[in-house]
């Protein structure tokens, strides 16, 4: 008896494994055919190896100076120059990759939830409801991203965590105008119908039945945001409403740096560069991740 009712569970479940297997088969195959995407791929491998390690990879600390040393060109000895107090950039720039992780992931973790939970909401519920979701949404999209991300930094003060709250405010009305396209697509599907009759609640069709078929677009949403994430707390940074120094963020090394760029172009430039091939990864992953999850917008 127990083995007859444990079969069907097993059964489930090995589906399930076999359903997942073949999915991943299917992504890890047409990763393949993507060289671009996968050189993304492979720098973010790298930076967030380099975020877990730094301790370790970086040759220098990140904040002892030594002003013996200061503004020296790259050489041997220190690869990416050093800059006005004889700090080593790129033990620096090694360091700041953790906090470039940390700002990307917090505000996604952040802006993902409450994007698609609003955009669900807006979409599924309609009439009265989806009207004021929107009529919010595109007032907070009327204004640029980084002047409104400014305003609530310089209002509740500066650092990282600051910084983070600042671009989550502003970073989630793209995602609740997507997540509301989704949804009015899927509450429309058949299986949502079927479910319907079946007697699911309200809250079971939004969460269980919708809301699983918008993660993939709001993924590769999110992916391709983190570029501007970087971006928009770069000039954070660079504006003093970041993080605070000695704390080696890549856009308050640039705005530091600033001063030397005619005769110490290192100082300034190395930072930038961090930035470059960082947002550059970002957008390669998801461009890939869009062709992988969303066949609508694959290549030909």
């Amino acid at each position: 008896m127990s083995l007859a009712s444990t079969s069907p569970a097993r059964g489930k479940s090995g589906l399930m494994l076999s359903r997942l297997r073949r999915s991943l088969g299917n992504a890890l195959d047409k990763l393949s055919h993507e060289p671009v995407g996968m050189l993304g791929f492979l720098v973010l491998s790298l930076l967030v190896i380099v975020a877990i390690f730094a301790p370790l990879i970086a040759p220098y600390s990140p904040s002892t100076q030594n002003l013996e040393q200061a503004l020296l060109p790259p050489s041997w000895a220190h690869w990416a120059g050093t800059d006005e107090f004889g700090r080593d950039i790129l033990s620096r720039l090694i360091y700041g990759t953790r906090i470039t992780i940390q700002t990307v992931l917090a505000v996604s973790l952040i802006v993902g939830p409450i994007g698609m939970l609003i955009g669900i909401v807006a979409g599924f519920a309609g009439g009265r409801t989806d009207a004021i979701l929107m009529r919010f949404t595109d007032i907070v999209l009327s204004f640029p991203s980084l002047i409104l991300a400014l305003a609530f930094a310089a209002a509740i003060g500066a650092g990282l965590q600051t910084a983070i709250i600042a671009i989550s405010l502003t970073g989630w009305p793209p995602i609740a105008r997507l997540a509301r396209a989704e949804t009015l697509i899927v509450r429309n599907t058949d299986y949502v119908a079927a479910a319907r009759l079946y007697g699911a609640s309200p809250l079971r069709l939004l969460f269980l039945y919708i809301a699983p078929m918008c993660i993939p677009s709001v993924v590769v949403r999110l992916t391709l945001n983190m570029a501007g994430i970087i971006l928009t707390a770069a000039a954070l940074g660079f504006l003093g409403l970041g993080a605070q120094p000695p704390a080696p963020e890549w856009g308050a090394m640039i705005s530091s740096g600033r001063r030397f760029m005619l005769d110490n172009w290192w100082v300034a430039v190395m930072p930038g560069i961090a930035i470059l091939l960082t947002s550059l990864a970002f957008n390669l992953v998801g461009d890939t991740l869009r062709d992988i999850l969303d066949p609508r917008h694959a290549r030909s």
